[in-house]
């Protein structure tokens, strides 16, 4: 099972992936998880990542869809994965189909979780409320300010990745703003739905 889980900020990409991976013993691979993981193990990938890094500059799309390539070759990778964070550019998306094609792999399916962001916002402020009247340390970039900012960017950037997978026929949209259960069962109808025989 070979997934990409788009949806913007606070849509529940991480409960839901955090879901899949148990149910079907696949790996999770966070972008930035697996830039750091290639550093410490002085890849070659990695050791041109620090380089990058250590000048303070963005990691270039190359050097992103090199780490990718290198971790979907271990072992814990053999019956598939779930990219949650990636794509974030058409480019992107291309590069990683070109990847995956280099490899005779496929995509699965391409499940956005869809979000009322007026809903969402009042979901973080809530959140924010919640833990500080338990008593709790709120992060620093939890609140309705820079959630906002957050949103811009995955709306100017991210969003015209959906509209990629659509116009291949790829994307299928689920509900996130049902219950946590409702959008389970959602995504596990729109994997059954598309799984190849």
């Amino acid at each position: 099972m070979r997934l990409i889980l788009l949806g913007p900020p606070g849509a529940g990409k991480g409960t839901q992936s955090a879901r899949l991976v148990n149910k079907y013993g696949i790996p999770q691979l966070s972008t930035g998880d697996m830039l750091r993981a290639a550093v410490a193990a002085g890849t070659p990938i990695g050791r041109a990542a620090k380089a990058v890094m250590d000048s303070g500059s963005l990691v270039s799309d190359d050097i992103v869809l090199g780490i990718i390539a290198e971790r979907i070759e271990q072992p814990d990778a053999a019956k598939g994965f779930i990219l949650d964070g990636f794509p974030r550019t058409v480019k992107q998306a291309e590069g990683l189909d070109k990847l995956l094609a280099d490899k005779h792999l496929s995509l699965d399916a391409v499940i956005e979780l869809k979000v009322n962001e007026a809903e969402l916002l009042g979901r973080i402020e809530k959140r924010v409320k919640d833990t500080l009247a338990a008593g709790g340390t709120v992060r620093a970039d939890d609140n309705a300010e820079a959630f906002k900012i957050r949103l811009d960017a995955y709306r100017e950037m991210t969003a015209p990745v959906s509209a990629y997978y659509a116009g291949r026929g790829e994307l299928k949209a689920v509900d996130g703003m049902a219950p946590i259960e409702t959008v389970s069962a959602a995504i596990d109808h729109a994997l059954a739905a598309g799984q190849r025989v």
